[in-house]
């Protein structure tokens, strides 16, 4: 009897053994890809209201109150043209200055409302926009400055990121080893353990760290 008790222990050990080197590690990246992937997203969409800010104010922001506040209440400029100069009224000498004074084309400038514009989203919340997905309330961390490249230009940059324990908080307690892992992976290659848009240290183009 004993030895059976000891047989069903070390049985169900082994399949546990099994669980964690096998099955494990599949779960917790299935897992973890809904949360990466829903990172990744506001992401784009920070980087896409700092591209506005910056068309607007000639910078970014490292604000959250100030970058939320232009997205919920800021508009951008859209140019409205009607009509061009044909080869004839270019032949003769018309420009488009002449042809604006003329009315025979329109430019003029339109105002749209940012939110309006750009996040056609569904259920779209500017207030929302500096939380980590899966954070329990945690903020990206966000930075702006400029930056001198090796040829002497300046260059407006920001930063948006937020480290893997944040996105993966609700993961620590069945797959914490696996999180452990993945950020010492990161630390290894030298690169940072979570995701990122931008960087307050490179002219990168507002490149993430995902493309």
């Amino acid at each position: 009897m004993l030895i059976q008790v000891v047989l069903i222990a070390l049985s169900a050990f082994i399949a546990f053994k099994i669980y964690k080197t096998v099955e494990q590690p599949i779960l917790y990246k299935k897992a973890k890809t809904v949360r990466y992937d829903a990172v990744v997203a506001k992401l784009k969409e920070v980087r896409k209201a700092e591209v506005a800010f910056k068309s607007v104010n000639g910078h970014f922001t490292g604000s959250w109150d100030t970058l939320v506040t232009f997205v919920a209440e800021d508009s951008l400029p859209l140019v409205r043209r009607i009509g061009s100069l044909t080869d004839s009224m270019v032949d003769a000498g018309w420009t488009e200055a002449k042809a604006l004074e003329k009315g025979l084309i329109i430019r003029d400038t339109l105002y749209t409302g940012v939110k309006d514009s750009l996040f056609k989203t569904a259920g779209f919340n500017p207030e929302k926009l500096s939380e980590v997905p899966f954070g329990h309330g945690e903020k990206f961390q966000l930075q702006a400055g400029i930056v001198t490249t090796g040829s002497g230009v300046d260059v407006n940059v920001f930063e948006a990121k937020c480290h893997n324990n944040q996105y993966l908080k609700d993961l620590e307690g069945e797959y914490e080893q696996l999180i452990v892992n993945d950020n010492e992976a990161a630390r290894v290659n030298n690169k940072f353990p979570g995701l990122q848009v931008g960087s307050i240290t490179e002219a990168n183009n507002n490149a993430g760290n995902w493309e």
